[in-house]
């Protein structure tokens, strides 16, 4: 089959392009060809062949208002199958241009003109371009040295005939029908071999496969896919197969596929798999995904895990009609209750990345060690025949278990998964504290109100330092002195809040410090006591950390960790700073807030709602790593309670329309969530009285934009960053829409937003951009919250 049967009316076509050269991406024909899967392509250079034929252009994968720019293999009989894409993050639409220009730079432009991605290859000598036939795109000079290639910038696919050199590897997009890069998975070539990796942190290995015969382990080898195999090259041109693949017999490619398959294709009249390269060596079970995180893999099929010893179940299938989506926790694990851990003991049980912690242990001590570590979350041990001899993994994030039922005859194994015991704490009472109180009552009605008031005063800061000083789990107790000494007389003022001013310091072993110094005696002793009991029980990289505390006299100060970039407002409002950030930073920012909120929501025993999120309430440290700070109006909610009632709290513009009934759930830090998303986006405040009349509403403005199908036009115009990643921003644009939905039911909860942001889970499709509900000044009544009892909060995850 020649290639003009398959585009007969583009001719001609050609595999080679000079300098000033410039294709457009139309959909009419005779400019695209459509295919049976909906896709379609517009072809720009062809390597004409007998059979299947490698072609690059412009595809689209069925949802055609979006486009990458790809290389991929056609035929007259199927649909195309993409080996490569130069933006697969960052689509473009109808009419991007894609030029070759004079100065040798190979340019992708979106419609509008906003540059999407290039070669970096101006004033390099570049003379032409050039697809050759092995599908490689290259970019050479006038001695026809290659510049640039495609064959060096691998995505997620490998041809016959192309190198994998060390630094380079393939990554699994997010999904089958998500093709962004965000995958698990990650497939890369070492000087020593091949290796795949469960992107996790840290990274953990489920495929390997070394060379055997290496004489220099710092040569600069490299992987080639051959007919036949994947073999390693050394610098001696010595080689050795690594893995056998299917002889090439047509068109061929292997595809690191979203699950974390290494799958090889070949046409034969329509594309077929024709080997499972991983599987062969791992098994089904070996995947670190394939039934979800604590899931048990066994001959192919998914379960949960469940005691053999009594009834109790500590897990549950988040799908009961999709076992391969995995189990969740019935009740979370928390940190300050580990006198109620248990372990759940698996017989013949493995794990896909069993690395020995421990070497020549036995199982007491292998799960001690355990038991010990928080963040550990289970004790995997295994041994061949000595049971004192044998060797402990102590992960601290469960994928797929496997059943090692099979090969129990040779290996002994067993996993001890960490659970939490159903049984809940009691709350102590401290009969000193109660005893006090009554006499206090009582005396007070003997001796009168005068003498009551200054006696129950005086009463109250004792019990509140005798309080504080046997909760369990709290931070350091400092004294006055020393904090005074340690903020150099409270002279360094980094900024002021609604019950005080922060100052920075240092401590005694040159830790930086921010001291917060609480004013008042009344919503400010309430706010100190919610914020010394939220925040110092809990622990998670998304909050910022309460170092400690002074409850002296009528002293009320709060020590945290130092955030050397201060406040997220300062960063992301126009203004004069020299720093602009990013669309990296921004997205790691948002994921760093949504992380931080799901776990106040979803992973304490209670419920604990923040209700003051807003900008000026993110701190970002050296790395430009965001923490939710400022707890003084938080509220805890039973997780028997589907609401709360309470009055309204907060700061006006990221208040939730249901405060005007005083009836709110965790869905307020929802919303006022999607109005910061949306700030970050759009460089600006929600409100700006600065800006026209009719752009002063920044949610008003993005309904007008959504009906107008215009959301990119909101985008922070100071960031050239922000403005190659367009799609990537809009589409995280309808995540604060969906946050934003103004009946709270349909708002998405944090731990769903986390999902989305990771690429696991879509959007919500059918959005209501009618987010404002008419607010007046007088609605809003800002209080703060009565004090939070922080026995039955989780500690660290």
């Amino acid at each position: 089959m020649a290639v003009s049967w398959i585009f007969p009316f583009l001719f001609p076509l050609f595999s080679t392009a000079n300098l000033s050269t410039t294709w457009i991406n139309s959909y009419s024909p005779p400019h695209s060809v459509n295919f049976s899967d909906g896709s379609i392509v517009t072809p720009i250079l062809v390597k004409e062949s007998f059979g299947p034929s490698y072609a690059c252009g412009f595809y689209c994968n069925g949802n055609c208002e979006t486009y990458i720019f790809a290389i991929f293999i056609v035929s007259t009989y199927d649909d195309p199958a993409v080996v490569w894409s130069a933006n697969r993050n960052n689509p473009v639409r109808i009419n991007a241009t894609l030029q070759l220009t004079l100065g040798g730079n190979l340019v992708l432009r979106d419609a509008d003109g906003t540059l999407v991605w290039s070669t970096n290859t101006t004033d390099k000598s570049v003379a032409g371009l050039k697809f050759t036939h092995l599908g490689n795109l290259v970019l050479f000079d006038v001695n026809n040295v290659t510049v640039w290639q495609s064959f060096d910038h691998p995505t997620d696919s490998l041809v016959p005939g192309q190198k994998l050199i060390p630094g380079q590897k393939l990554t699994a997009s997010v999904s089958a029908t998500n093709w962004t890069e965000g995958g698990l998975y990650s497939f890369s070539a070492t000087n020593s071999g091949l290796i795949a990796l469960v992107e996790s942190s840290p990274p953990q290995t489920y495929f390997k496969r070394s060379i055997t015969n290496l004489t220099d382990s710092k040569a600069s080898n490299y992987v080639m896919y051959l007919n036949g195999s994947l073999s390693l090259f050394t610098n001696s041109n010595d080689s050795e197969i690594l893995v056998s693949v299917a002889p090439v017999s047509s068109a061929q490619f292997m595809k690191l596929e979203f699950d974390g398959h290494l799958k090889v294709y070949e046409w034969q009249d329509q594309w077929k798999e024709v080997n499972d390269i991983f599987t062969f060596s791992i098994g089904e079970c070996g995947y670190p995904m394939v039934c979800g995180r604590y899931g048990i893999c066994s001959n192919g099929q998914c379960s949960c895990p469940k005691s053999s010893s009594d009834s109790t179940n500590y897990f549950r299938q988040i799908n009961d009609r999709q076992p391969n989506l995995g189990c969740s926790e019935i009740t979370k694990m928390t940190c300050n209750d580990s006198k109620n851990h248990r372990y759940l003991k698996l017989n013949d049980m493995n794990y896909f990345a069993f690395g020995a912690d421990i070497i020549d242990t036995d199982m007491t001590t292998c799960k001690n060690a355990c038991l010990r570590n928080c963040s550990c979350k289970a004790a995997i041990f295994g041994y061949a025949s000595n049971s004192s001899k044998g060797e402990c993994h102590l992960p601290s994030e469960i994928f797929s278990l496997m059943n090692n039922e099979k090969d129990k005859t040779r290996y002994n194994s067993y996993a001890f998964l960490k659970v939490q015991n159903e049984t809940q704490r009691k709350r102590h009472v401290n009969g000193a504290i109660v005893g006090s109180v009554t006499g206090i009552s009582i005396l007070g009605i003997i001796i009168g109100c005068i003498i009551f008031t200054f006696w129950k005063k005086r009463k109250e800061d004792e019990v509140e330092e005798h309080y504080l000083d046997n909760m369990p789990g709290m931070p350091v107790r400092f004294s006055y002195d020393d904090l005074k000494s340690a903020a150099e007389n409270f002279s360094k003022k980094l900024g002021e809040g609604g019950f005080g001013s922060v100052f920075g310091g240092t401590l005694k072993d040159d830790t930086k410090i921010a001291v917060k110094c609480l004013d008042g005696i009344g919503k400010a002793k309430k706010s100190f006591l919610s914020e010394v009991e939220t925040i110092g029980s809990i622990h998670h990289l998304s909050l910022v950390q309460l170092i400690g505390f002074c409850a002296q006299k009528s002293h009320r100060l709060l020590v945290y960790e130092f955030m050397s970039n201060g406040s997220l407002d300062k960063w992301i409002y126009s203004g004069n700073q020299e720093i602009v950030l990013d669309w990296k930073c921004r997205k790691k920012i948002i994921h760093d807030i949504d992380k931080g909120l799901a776990y106040l929501h979803d992973e304490c025993r209670q419920k604990i709602l923040h209700l003051d999120i807003k900008p000026q309430n993110i701190l970002l440290d050296e790395k430009y790593d965001a923490k939710l700070s400022d707890f003084g109006l938080s509220k805890l909610i039973d997780r028997t309670q589907s609401k709360v009632v309470t009055t309204m709290r907060g700061t006006p513009g990221y208040l939730a329309p249901e405060w005007l009934s005083a009836v709110i759930t965790e869905k307020v830090d929802v919303y006022s969530f999607g109005v910061v998303v949306l700030e970050i986006l759009c460089g600006r405040k929600n409100f700006e009285p600065s800006e026209p009349e009719e752009q002063r509403l920044l949610m008003s403005l993005l309904k007008r934009k959504a009906e107008e199908g215009r959301l990119m036009d909101l985008i922070d115009k100071r960031s050239e960053d922000m403005q190659l990643y367009k799609e990537e921003v809009v589409d995280t644009m309808q995540v604060a829409a969906w946050c934003l939905q103004r009946d709270y039911t349909k708002r998405p909860s944090m731990s769903t937003v986390v999902m989305v942001i990771e690429g696991a889970v879509d959007v919500e499709k059918s959005l209501d951009y009618n987010f404002l509900v008419p607010q007046t000044v007088s609605d809003i009544n800002i209080i703060d919250s009565a004090p939070l009892l922080p026995s039955i909060l989780s500690g660290p995850r």
